[in-house]
């Protein structure tokens, strides 16, 4: 068995309390033990990681990344984000699109962010299957986590511009929220027929588009949806009281607005990107303050960088610029952590120090809520795979290539 142990820092397991001089222990990519130097015993085959004088902290998570499908610096040849030629797209993985050779992901590694739901974009009423990975591997084969995650989906500007300009449907909000409504209706429907079917013992054709809808309807999915004005978030309730599924509110611009109502209904919201202008009308009411404003009134909230639209490094910093407009820290660090773990189903792999999870662990120079701290080591289940070489102030990623013996 291959054990490691980070020792002598400040640990911040986020949903316990801290630990001064706390000692997190690791065996073949799983965390065992998170404790004081004292309660922890430590194997004497185990690597020490001497972590005196820096903060230990769970790898951040962001929630709505399109890491990989839209590859940085790469244009149209590397933008696989929208499939928009079909506005019910569920049959459409992310999967499918994702390169971990982008230079997105090293950047994630040097902002603490270790996992990602990755998501394929907001032209379509309906966008297709996110999924869950990590920000280092080698291949997207032993990078995922969660195969199936969630299906996105888009309601306001997005959608009805896209096919508007296409002169088809939906190119109104009445038209999306109709688009909808007919692809749970007509899986609804599917459902029935193909449990009859089979119950008679007689084969059924299956259709990959209802498929996927039925897992949400079944509450196998979430259903992430994109939305930033207040009265499309209603829509977005409204239909989600009509049809039963599991609803997570992403951007959640104009939420503060409404801020009493998601409480009451318990919808959590992943919020951001926090650092853009105010470039279309459903961004009018964008501000940092919408953050605290959220979690005082009781919603759980993840932050976002809605990656490349922000850097996916920059995470850190919408939480600490969310903190100085209000949002109390233990809540910021909640935010980037064991809260998009959990309103998405992934606590039990990530989002926290705690034993069995995955040793997704971050050294920090200091608290990642000051800017001026960074990530100094990052390990992804166990795997050092990024340090901070003081010596000549950059970042070193381990290497995803092959390399041939010679």
């Amino acid at each position: 068995m291959a054990y490691k142990a980070i020792v002598g820092g400040y640990v911040v397991p986020v949903g316990a309390a801290p630990i001064e001089g706390g000692t997190v222990l690791i065996e073949d990519g799983r965390i065992t033990h998170v404790g004081a130097e004292a309660d922890v015993e430590v194997p004497e085959n185990a690597e020490l990681v001497d972590a005196s004088g820096s903060w230990v902290l769970p790898g951040f998570i962001d929630a709505h990344a399109h890491l990989g499908v839209h590859e940085d610096g790469e244009g149209w040849a590397g933008n696989d984000t929208n499939e928009m030629t079909d506005p019910n797209g569920a049959r459409f993985r992310a999967i499918d699109g994702i390169d971990p050779y982008e230079p997105g992901f090293d950047d994630a590694l040097a902002g603490g962010v270790t996992s990602v739901v990755i998501k394929p974009g907001s032209g379509n009423p309906i966008g297709g299957q996110t999924i869950g990975v990590k920000t280092w591997g080698r291949s997207i084969l032993d990078m995922v986590f969660a195969e199936q995650v969630s299906v996105k989906s888009a309601l306001g500007e997005n959608p009805k511009r896209v096919y508007g300009e296409k002169k088809v449907t939906p190119s109104t909000r009445l038209g999306v929220a109709a688009i909808l409504r007919e692809a749970f209706t007509k899986a609804r429907n599917y459902q029935e027929k193909r449990d009859h079917t089979r119950s008679e013992g007689k084969p059924f054709e299956t259709d990959l588009t209802n498929e996927t809808l039925a897992k949400v309807l079944d509450g196998e999915l979430y259903w992430d949806q994109h939305v930033h004005r207040a009265d499309d978030m209603v829509t977005a309730i409204r239909l989600a009281d009509e049809f039963g599924y599991k609803l997570v509110i992403n951007h959640g611009t104009e939420g503060h607005l409404i801020a009493d109502l998601l409480a009451e209904r318990d919808i959590p919201v992943i919020l951001g990107p926090l650092f853009t202008t105010k470039s279309k009308v459903e961004l009018r009411n964008r501000t940092l303050r919408s953050a605290g404003i959220l979690a005082r009134a009781g919603v759980k909230i993840a932050i976002t960088t809605d990656h490349p639209v922000i850097p996916i490094n920059f995470l850190v910093y919408q939480a600490a610029l969310a903190v100085k407009d209000g949002l109390d820290p233990e809540t910021a660090l909640k935010s980037l952590t064991l809260h998009p773990a959990q309103m998405l189903g992934l606590d039990d792999r990530i989002g926290t120090l705690t034993p069995g999870l995955d040793a997704d662990v971050v050294v920090w120079s200091g608290d990642p809520l000051d800017v001026m701290n960074r990530a100094m080591r990052v390990f992804v289940r166990g795997q050092e795979v990024y340090h901070f070489d003081e010596t000549t102030g950059e970042g070193v990623s381990a290497d995803r290539r092959y390399r041939e013996a010679r």
